[in-house]
């Protein structure tokens, strides 16, 4: 029998994956401030119930290692929302100053990309684990994970957003992987049974 945490959890995974992509369309496509900080700061609260039921599913397997994954990627996910409502404040009531640094909280992504990266690989890994998930799910994490990795160590050593090493991974990882990965575990969550007791 399904939980209804699970069901739950899994149109919360659903509407992370739809934010992340709105949020790409936003941000590379439309150039909109306010869009894009606003499904930043939603993708991340619709990512907590989906990652805090992936905890409960791979706990069993390596629980450590599974309570490790959940709080890399809750933090990162709640960095995110923080990051995109920071930016969503300043989309409607803008700063005076022409020169704004990196977001205190989340410089140059290091919770949105480099610890997110962390935690989803860790995740994956335990998925492999698990016989209750497709493979492909966990190997689709492994390349968002490497590819959320390599935008954070691009904007933090190279800054410049326009060039290929950040521009590649930011176009497969925003409008492909990380939007089919979170719904991919949505439909997971919905289609599934819950764990026996």
């Amino acid at each position: 029998m399904r939980t209804s945490f699970e069901k739950f959890a899994g149109w919360g995974a659903i509407l992370a994956g739809l934010s992340g992509f709105l949020y790409s369309i936003s941000f590379i496509v439309l150039q909109s401030d306010l869009l894009s900080a606003l499904f930043l700061m939603l993708g991340g609260l619709f990512s907590t119930s989906a990652l805090t039921a992936l905890y409960q599913r791979l706990r069993g397997t390596e629980s450590g290692f599974a309570l490790l994954g959940l709080l890399l990627s809750l933090s990162a996910v709640l960095g995110s929302a923080i990051h995109g409502g920071y930016d969503l404040a300043n989309a409607i009531h803008p700063l005076d100053s022409s020169t704004v640094g990196p977001n205190a909280v989340d410089p140059r992504g290091l919770l949105t990309f480099g610890v997110s990266g962390l935690g989803l690989f860790l995740l994956s890994w335990l998925l492999t684990q698990d016989t209750r998930f497709p493979k492909g799910l966990a190997y689709l994490g492994y390349f968002s994970a490497i590819l959320m990795i390599i935008l954070y160590l691009g904007r933090l050593i190279i800054v410049q957003a326009t060039t290929p090493v950040i521009v590649i991974p930011a176009l497969l990882e925003g409008f492909i992987v990380n939007p089919i990965w979170y719904m991919w575990l949505g439909l997971t969550f919905i289609r599934s049974q819950s764990p026996s007791k």
